[in-house]
C-alpha cells in the first residue's frame, strides 16, 4: 500500500482525553479538559499534562503546585467536551455541569466525585516546550471507585466505560484485545505443549 508523506504533527493517537482539577487562590475549583496527559515513570510514580500558556487553568496549576487528574467515562463525554471549550475566567464550569467534588486525600485540590479513577498529583518540574508548557508531576494518591473492584479486590478497570479522544471526536473503549505479555505467552504455551508431547512415556 503506498505511503503520503505529511508533514509533522501531532498524529500520536489515540490520547486520553481527562478531566485535570485544580483551584484558584480562593479555593475555587475548576476543571480543564486534557488529551496531551501521559505516564512517564514507575517509580516513584509519575505523569505528565501539556498546556496552552493562555489556558486559565495553567496559572492555577502553577501557582498551587497541585493538580487531580479524573479520568473520564461515556457518561462523562459531554462534560468532558465542555470543560475543553469552556473556560474558568467566565464561568463555574463544574457548579454548571452538577459535577460534584470530594476533598482529596493528600493534595488541596477537590477530586471529581463522578470520575471512576482520581489521581493526585504534585507538581515537580514545569517544561517550556513552545505553545505547551509540561507539568512533569508525581503521583501522591489514586482513589478508586470500589464497585471496580472484584471480590479479590484486583481493578476491573473495563467496567468503568472509560474514553479515548482521535482526531477530533471522543471514542468508547469497548474490547479487549489482549493483555500484557499474551503474545508471548502463546509461544510459551505451545513449547510447553510440544515438550510434553516429546516426554518419554513410563
Amino acid at each position: 500500500m503506498a505511503k503520503q508523506l505529511w508533514k509533522p504533527s501531532t498524529i500520536l493517537n489515540p490520547v486520553p482525553a481527562v478531566l485535570v482539577s485544580c483551584v484558584d487562590k480562593d479555593g475555587k475549583p475548576n476543571a480543564i479538559t486534557i488529551a496531551w496527559a501521559g505516564t512517564i515513570n514507575s517509580n516513584p510514580p509519575m505523569l505528565s499534562i501539556s498546556i496552552r500558556k493562555e489556558r486559565y487553568s495553567h496559572g492555577l496549576i502553577k501557582d498551587k503546585g497541585q493538580f487531580v487528574v479524573n479520568l473520564t467515562t461515556e457518561k462523562l463525554a459531554f462534560a468532558t467536551d465542555f470543560c475543553g471549550v469552556k473556560s474558568g475566567r467566565d464561568m463555574n464550569k463544574l457548579e454548571h455541569l452538577k459535577l460534584s467534588t470530594v476533598k482529596a486525600s493528600v493534595v488541596d485540590v477537590p477530586l471529581i466525585k463522578e470520575s471512576p479513577v482520581n489521581i493526585e498529583c504534585v507538581v515537580k518540574n514545569i517544561l517550556e516546550l513552545g505553545t505547551h508548557d509540561m507539568f512533569i508531576a508525581e503521583i501522591v494518591a489514586v482513589n478508586v471507585d470500589e464497585e471496580l473492584l472484584n471480590e479479590d479486590g484486583k481493578l476491573c478497570i473495563e467496567k468503568a466505560g472509560l474514553i479515548c479522544y482521535s482526531h477530533g471526536e471522543y471514542w468508547s473503549l469497548k474490547k479487549s484485545l489482549g493483555y500484557f505479555g499474551y503474545s508471548i505467552t502463546k509461544k510459551k504455551s505451545v513449547k510447553r505443549r510440544r515438550l510434553v508431547n516429546k516426554s518419554p512415556k513410563k
